[in-house]
């Protein structure tokens, strides 16, 4: 039988947070909770930019897969804890991402009557 990796990772993070919560005796609103989750998912983000170079005035360094991985990781991290904190379960965020991906496709294929995806003919 096969896991559902994204049920998976939503329950192995719903445990995580609710032992940060517990341990470190943390109580915030959920508006301050996603914005707390939202602050630290642009500074994983930019710990990114700097495994892959972004510096230009600094000698360029091969780039550590793995410390890649590891930052690309912290940031799924906290998009899931984002997601518990907003009441957004898997099946949800799944559903979602399809109707969001649907859209995107006929945007760029010119089956839109949004402003500013016009077909370039």
């Amino acid at each position: 039988m096969q896991k559902d990796m994204l049920k998976e990772i939503f329950r192995l993070q719903e445990r995580f947070d609710q032992a940060v919560v517990e341990h470190r005796g943390i109580d915030f609103s959920q508006e301050v909770w996603i914005q707390k989750e939202v602050l630290a998912i642009i500074s994983e983000l930019a710990e990114i930019l700097d495994e892959v170079n972004f510096k230009w005035w600094k000698d360029p360094q091969a780039v550590d897969r793995e410390r890649l991985l590891e930052e690309i990781v912290d940031v799924l991290h906290f998009f899931v804890s984002m997601c518990l904190k907003a009441g957004i379960g898997p099946e949800e965020l799944y559903q979602a991402y399809v109707r969001k991906n649907q859209e995107n496709f006929a945007r760029q294929e010119g089956r839109t009557d949004r402003e500013g995806y016009a077909w370039k003919k």
